[in-house]
């Protein structure tokens, strides 16, 4: 089954309740937490994820784009996040299986994320141990960015690998996500879309979110 995760970055966040209200046929709402470090540009935090707690029952898929993750994933973890996603790029690499384990421990999901520049390989010795692989086909930091083809070689290598060693584990993609680019994905192997512009930009978002499944 293909799940859909719209992006709350690009929602009206001076009714944030109502636009949750109408993404509800999706799977996950995809939470950005951006430190102006990590990448270039600060979005929403703890506060916001917490009040989001409570305006929803949705599964809360936390993407974590900030230095040394590990210091913060207790604290999303309390606020209310369902799935929490950091950085391999962002972590010490000895950190990065310590930091699966903590949020594991925490009775969460756990996950990781590869930048475009960073290649499938470097999170393979993990994969065993995780719920969730997101490989981000835009430079992280920015909405609105277009989609990356050449991503679509990596998301096979992934789902290849993720069939042979830990077939629970979901494979993500977040950036320039409409329904041409969904079908690539999809067809390499992706199972989760994530999308902010496309869906909360639509008249119809329930009809969007079902076009984006395919």
């Amino acid at each position: 089954m293909i799940k859909i995760a719209p992006s709350i970055l690009s929602a009206d966040f001076t009714k944030l309740g109502e636009e949750i209200k109408t993404i509800e046929s999706a799977d996950y709402l995809h939470f950005d937490v951006m430190d102006g470090v990590f990448v270039p540009n600060i979005s929403i935090g703890l506060p916001v994820l917490e009040s989001v707690r409570r305006v929803t029952d949705m599964l809360l898929d936390v993407h974590l784009m900030i230095t040394s993750p590990a210091r913060y994933t207790a604290q999303f973890a309390k606020a209310g996040a369902d799935i929490i996603t950091f950085h391999a790029e962002a972590e010490d690499r000895a950190n990065i299986s310590p930091t699966i384990d903590e949020i594991h421990n925490l009775g969460k999901k756990a996950g990781l994320v590869l930048k475009p520049g960073t290649p499938a390989e470097a999170i393979l010795p993990f994969l065993p141990k995780i719920d969730m692989i997101l490989v981000m086909t835009v430079e992280p930091g920015f909405g609105g960015q277009k989609f990356m083809h050449d991503m679509l070689p990596k998301i096979q290598t992934l789902r290849q690998a993720i069939d042979s060693c830990n077939p629970q584990c979901e494979l993500e993609v977040d950036g320039g996500i409409n329904p041409e680019t969904a079908k690539l994905c999809i067809q390499a192997g992706a199972n989760v879309l994530v999308a902010g512009s496309d869906i909360f930009g639509a008249d119809d978002r329930a009809a969007r979110i079902a076009a984006l499944r395919g």
